[in-house]
């Protein structure tokens, strides 16, 4: 300790400066979009889709010019990192879908609104709700995942992650009208499948039930790995459903904190055993 301490005296922090300039400059020509402007562009997208939550001084043209300037530098700038020439058309392709994007949040936030009595409107869910504000960012990430855009999905993804506690993998497939309440720590995996107007409801984990590997050892990717949710499906708090194979039938209810890797037919309920509760009084013993 003694013998650090005065190599530290001796040679002073200014002598470790051309060290650090090095590994801070070696990937400078090819650097990926900062959070700061991640989030910009983001708000920008959002108060294009839901004008209400935008400021009475900003002309559409503004808002529009933001997320097309926004969104060509991201793409732009991991084109960049991953050696494609593919910017333009990735960009163009994005941007002819936001339209239909727009639809599909539109459908969403109606469908938090009339399932959960405590809404006020649709106003209060588009602004307010974490699940609407994790679809938002899950829905154009998909739309770029589709279209063979890298890193930035995963990016948008885990900047929703971190907003909301709501982890949704890009490449998930989600249907219409769907209505994640409450939300912290909903695990939403890669090859998740959910149908048009489910309920998910907190602390839910759609997730893998094991990890394949190749004859060499080296993990197995691009299988489903998660399970399937069908229309119509409701989910209650704290339930996890494993495995690429499971697969809840159309319209079942999965009760809160059930442990799932079995299918489940349609039309039917999944509940674990009954707890047994005891009730004594505050005076009284064991």
């Amino acid at each position: 300790m003694t013998s650090s301490l005065r190599d530290q005296s001796t040679d002073g922090p200014n002598a470790h400066v051309p060290t650090l300039i090095a590994l801070a400059s070696r990937s400078a020509s090819s650097s990926l979009p900062s959070d700061e402007f991640l989030a910009s562009t983001l708000h920008a997208l959002r108060v294009m889709v839901f004008p209400e939550l935008g400021q009475a001084d900003e002309a559409p043209t503004q808002i529009a010019a933001r997320v097309i300037d926004g969104f060509r530098s991201m793409i732009g700038a991991v084109a960049k990192v991953s050696q494609s020439g593919e910017a333009e058309r990735w960009l163009n392709a994005f941007l002819r879908q936001i339209p239909a994007v727009c639809e599909l949040l539109s459908d969403d936030v109606r469908s938090a609104y009339e399932g959960d009595p405590a809404a006020t409107g649709t106003i209060e869910v588009a602004a307010c709700y974490p699940g609407i504000r994790a679809l938002f960012v899950y829905r154009f990430a998909h739309v770029l995942v589709g279209i063979g855009v890298p890193i930035l999905p995963r990016m948008m993804s885990e900047f929703a992650h971190r907003e909301t506690g709501i982890d949704i993998h890009p490449a998930a497939q989600i249907g219409a009208a769907v209505f994640i309440d409450h939300g912290t720590g909903v695990v939403i995996g890669e090859t998740a499948v959910i149908g048009d107007r489910c309920r998910i409801y907190q602390g839910v984990t759609l997730g893998a039930k094991s990890f394949d590997r190749e004859p060499d050892g080296s993990m197995r990717r691009g299988y489903k790995r998660h399970p399937t949710l069908e229309s119509d499906v409701v989910v209650y708090a704290g339930a996890t459903i494993l495995g690429g194979e499971t697969v809840i039938g159309r319209g079942s209810v999965v009760s809160g904190g059930v442990f799932l890797t079995q299918s489940v037919p349609a039309g039917h309920i999944v509940a674990g055993p009954a707890l047994q509760l005891r009730v004594r009084s505050m005076g009284g013993g064991l």
